[in-house]
């Protein structure tokens, strides 16, 4: 009987327990044929039955097969014993159980199913309502070169993707940089810490967009620099990007360069923040003027709005929330980089105080204007999940997960309570890959020994001017070289790479390293933190001695750049970014179009491209060792190497400025979609014919009241008949107790806001007071009483205070659209019922916590 001998011990206990327990038994038996449908009611006698244990024993544990032995072996010896009839009616009272077990099991397994087919659909009802959460709400994953690649989503909503369906658009887009030096061709990327990757990205931004079908002129609106400092190139006003396709029109890529700040002389970023105002109204003249131009030529006279307001970095999106704000257009923002983000990792480093910081950088001013940014903006364009999660997250005007479920509400049409944020969105940055020639992409191409050969002085002449430049460093030319381009800024965390490559002897006999730390004629001559950097950088190579293992070349242009990365791949080196936090890492994508494996910092958008490229190793930036071993390892181990370069060219076209485009102009055309208005003009109100609106009146007073007053030769003055009109429509509904009719705020063309608070010197309510009120009223005229022209009061005074001082002045409330009391905190609307509105409450108190 194998496992179950204990069944007859236990059957026979029971058959012993007399009686009443056989009754009791019995009584238990009949409940548990019930068993796992209705076990509370086998819990309502709490105390110990043999029985009950013995069937769930069995019915939870027991073997078939050995059970049905036990069962033969009762048939068996039933004879010889009377209770055998008993012992054999047990065992098949309990095999029926164990079968209906099964059976239940099997049922609850089918139920489990369905409702997990449920949930799985109410999952995908839910995934249609959530369809449009944050990008950085994903899943994350650990980048690692083992692990499978997935596929990078383009917009997990139900948002058509941009198509040629969108050509006949004829759309106009304002992109807006403003600081750095910015123009199209032979950009002086690397010359300070303003002219980095964020020219390159919004100029090649500006060039994709207005090759995309559908989008009629893109404008980038920058700084105008007319000073001797800098390129006479800066000075220009326009710059024309893309021509257009016939040569004519105002169609295509422009770069639109305004007056901000001093004409003499090229100032930092840190220094625009007074000259923001004269840049909005430069930006707001020439938008309204291009409008108008292109409404003439595409749409029919009708001016021709912007679709969306770009602005980039902290001092282009104040610039932008402004401008949309006046122009009533949705508005879009791109950090590039955070200034509470820099602020931790500045004061992380130790160097400088939290006064020193905001001094040197502007750091609190800079903040201020990204928070401005962050509550104006309709999207926010994210390169990496990390910079939703890691650092837009530090803002007070952004939550993930209160974003979250804001967007639910509004979905489902239930009130947010005046709270809002924008959407966050992970679009990478695009490249252009038609310069990567195609022998870049193959395999097998020869190394650097078969291209220079043995004689050096023979082949030189051969080799791109970069190579020459970069090789004369070199003792030997012939090793791998470690590649490092960036501007010389201390965030860019060159000098722990230095150090990282001095102390690890393995690494220098193995490699070379390149520094490409942007232009410079002399290092006194550059900016403080600059200059710092590369004196550092020079102090390193002398104290580890690595003159003839590493290259930091003085000039290089932006042509060299492609030439550069080639140099690197031919010598099966590897591409480094060590900064400190990359909000993406540009030059991590075109290491990899030239086939080069990547060791890249761990904060910022580097997880997202490695993750997606699979083609690198990440690093904690602050850990030269792990700096020196990563490096080391792709390096040392070739078949690693080739893995890594297969990986990244297989997987570039992810990162294209096509694909860009597409999502960019989708989301785009969703966030316009939600905008409150997106449209600038003024729908018109189609006026009631004054004869329609009396058709039905009947009252004879009325009629002989307008019919009393006319002139000698009988007709009646229209301007006096109009007035009498209305004035005896105003006296009918003060009869009927309607005080409020002619109220309809929502169908207002004008609404006129009036800010008062007048005090005398006692601190009682001034005569000035009702003057301003009564003034404002005159002035607005007969709009009011039309209805065309709203008013709204904002003062300080509480609400009863207001109400009696209208009353003082025989004032009606009532003629005001909202009642904004106590400073701001309170809005009440007369028409309506006089309640504080308890949604504008709720967003007050949340934005206005003090």
């Amino acid at each position: 009987m194998a496992r179950n001998d204990w069944i007859n011990g236990y059957l026979e206990a029971i058959l012993d327990a007399g009686g009443s327990t056989r009754n009791r038994t019995d009584g238990k038996l009949q409940r548990i044929e019930k068993f796992g449908e209705d076990k509370d009611h086998q819990r309502e006698d709490n105390s110990f039955s043999p029985t009950k244990y013995f069937v769930e024993e069995v019915v939870n544990s027991f073997d078939e097969s050995d059970l049905h032995r036990t069962w033969v072996k009762v048939i068996a010896t039933r004879n010889s014993r009377e209770r055998s009839n008993r012992l054999e009616n047990m065992c098949w009272r309990i095999w029926h159980l164990a079968r209906k077990k099964k059976q239940i099991e099997w049922d609850d397994t089918q139920k489990l199913a369905n409702r997990r087919l449920e949930r799985e659909q109410g999952r995908n009802d839910a995934a249609d309502d959530l369809s449009e959460l944050s990008e950085g709400e994903k899943e994350k994953g650990d980048a690692n070169v083992s692990e499978p690649v997935k596929d990078i989503p383009r917009i997990n909503s139900e948002m058509q993707i941009w198509s040629d369906d969108n050509k006949l658009n004829n759309l106009y887009i304002v992109l807006i940089s403003i600081h750095g030096l910015v123009r199209g061709e032979n950009m002086e990327l690397g010359r300070d810490s303003d002219t980095g990757g964020q020219v390159k990205y919004v100029v090649e931004l500006a060039r994709a967009l207005a090759n995309t079908k559908g989008v009629y002129r893109v404008d980038l609106l920058t700084r105008q620099i007319p000073s001797r400092e800098v390129d006479y190139s800066y000075g220009e006003p326009i710059e024309m990007l893309t021509c257009p396709p016939d040569g004519s029109g105002s169609c295509g890529a422009y770069i639109i360069r305004l007056p901000c700040g001093p004409r003499d002389k090229y100032i930092p970023k840190e220094s625009l923040w007074p000259h923001i105002p004269e840049f909005v109204d430069g930006a707001l003249s020439h938008i309204v003027n291009m409008a108008r131009a292109l409404g003439d030529e595409v749409n029919g006279g009708k001016p021709t709005w912007p679709y969306v307001i770009h602005g980039h970095y902290a001092d282009a999106g104040e610039v932008a929330a402004h401008l949309s704000g006046a122009l009533n257009v949705p508005m879009v923002l791109t950090g590039h980089s955070l200034g509470r983000n820099k602020f931790e990792q500045l004061l992380k480093q130790g160097r400088l105080s939290k006064e020193d910081i905001n001094a040197t950088y502007k750091i609190m001013r800079r903040i201020e204007g990204e928070e401005l940014g962050l509550d104006a903006a309709e999207m926010v364009v994210t390169s990496t999940r990390q910079e939703i999660e890691e650092q837009w997250g530090l803002y007070d005007g952004f939550d993930l997960k209160l974003e979250r479920k804001l967007r639910v509400r509004r979905r489902r049409g239930v009130s947010c309570l005046g709270r809002y944020m924008p959407r966050m969105v992970v679009i990478p940055p695009g490249m252009d890959f038609s310069y990567v020639k195609t022998q870049d992409t193959m395999e097998g191409d020869g190394d650097l020994k078969s291209l220079i050969g043995s004689d050096r002085a023979q082949t030189k002449r051969h080799l791109p001017p970069i190579w020459s430049e970069i090789m004369r460093f070199f003792t030997n030319p012939h090793k791998p070289t470690i590649l490092a381009l960036s501007r010389p800024d201390p965030k860019k965390n060159v000098t722990t790479l230095l150090k990282a490559f001095g102390e690890c002897q393995p690494l220098r006999e193995l490699a070379n390293l390149t520094l490409i730390l942007g232009n410079r004629d002399d290092i006194e001559d550059m900016s403080n933190s600059s200059s710092t950097v590369l004196t550092m950088v020079l102090k390193l190579i002398d104290k580890y001695d690595l003159y003839g293992q590493v290259a930091y070349p003085k000039h290089h242009k932006q042509s060299d750049v492609p030439e550069i990365y080639r140099l690197a791949a031919k010598s099966k080196g590897v591409f480094i970014n060590p900064a400190l936090v990359e909000p993406f890492g540009l030059t991590l994508i075109e290491a990899a179009a030239y086939g080069l494996p990547v060791v890249a910092t761990k904060n910022g958008g580097p997880v997202d491209i490695i993750k997606a490229l699979n083609n690198g190793l990440l690093v904690d930036p602050h850990d030269q060792k792990a700096i020196a071993d990563a490096l080391l390892k792709l390096v040392a181990d070739k078949n690693l190497w080739l893995e890594c370069r297969k990986n990244g060219l297989k997987n570039i076209h992810r990162f294209s400025w096509p694909e860009h485009c597409r999502n960019y102009l989708s989301y785009a055309e969703h966030c316009r979609n939600r905008h409150p208005n997106s449209r600038l003009d003024i729908m018109p109100i189609v006026e009631e014919p004054i004869s329609d609106s009396l058709r039905d009146v009947e009252d004879l007073s009325l009629r002989f009241s307008i019919e009393g007053d006319s002139k000698m030769n009988g007709e009646i003055d229209p301007a006096t008949r109009q007035k009498e009109i209305i004035e005896a429509i105003t006296r009918m509904v003060s009869s009927n107790g309607n005080s409020n009719a002619n109220y309809c705020p929502g169908r207002r063309q004008r609404l006129v806001v009036i800010a008062a608070d007048c005090y005398n010197s006692e601190g009682q309510l001034g005569k000035a007071f009702q003057a301003i009120i009564k003034k404002v009223k005159k002035a607005a005229g007969f709009g009011i009483s039309l209805g065309r022209v709203g008013l709204a009061l904002l003062t300080g005074l509480s609400l009863r205070e207001t109400i009696e001082a209208f009353n003082s002045f025989q004032e009606k409330i009532e003629d005001f659209d909202a009642i904004v009391c106590n400073s701001g905190s309170e809005i009440y609307y007369p028409w309506k019922d006089l309640v504080a509105d308890a949604d504008y409450e709720a967003h007050v108190e949340y934005r206005w916590p003090w």
